[in-house]
């Protein structure tokens, strides 16, 4: 490449004034991108690998198996591992609507019962890092924190 190279949106956030909340991260024509940061405030930790994880395979299968479904491009992790990118389709889905998703789903998570999802070493490279009680704890902390967020709450302070 001959010419320098451009900053990618995602390497604008300032990671040390980042809070834990959900946020709009793109619009690309009718694909919106939806930031959800777990960054700890007070300590500025970020998920075990396990949290991540786990969360990552209750959501994921919540929302894949909600009436909304259709309207779910992606839900994954963020490299960085401060949280997941969820993906949707907005001729679908409302901002607001996808925000009421997700508070439906994390709050689902947080009460969630049986065996976790895709835990076998046939449907996860990983799956002995995966933990049910961990996936509930983080789900539910993140459901109370984004149980009051609206569209107003989606901009990067």
């Amino acid at each position: 490449m001959s010419e320098p190279l451009q900053r990618i949106a995602s390497f604008t956030v300032d990671h040390t004034k980042l809070r834990p909340g959900l946020y709009l991260s793109r619009v690309d024509g009718d694909i919106v991108t939806f930031d959800l940061r777990f960054k700890r405030p007070n300590t500025g930790d970020l998920l075990t690998n396990s949290e991540l994880h786990s969360a990552e395979h209750l959501i994921a299968t919540l929302l894949r198996n909600s009436p909304e479904k259709d309207a779910v491009i992606y839900f994954g992790p963020m490299g960085c591992q401060t949280g997941f990118y969820f993906l949707f389709d907005s001729r679908r889905l409302s901002n607001m609507e996808a925000i009421e998703l997700l508070k439906r789903v994390f709050a689902a998570a947080g009460t969630f019962t049986g065996e976790m999802p895709g835990k076998s070493v046939e449907e996860c490279g990983n799956y002995v890092n995966l933990d049910v009680e961990t996936g509930r704890t983080i789900c539910q902390w993140y459901a109370d924190l984004i149980a009051d967020w609206d569209v107003e709450k989606l901009r990067y302070e």
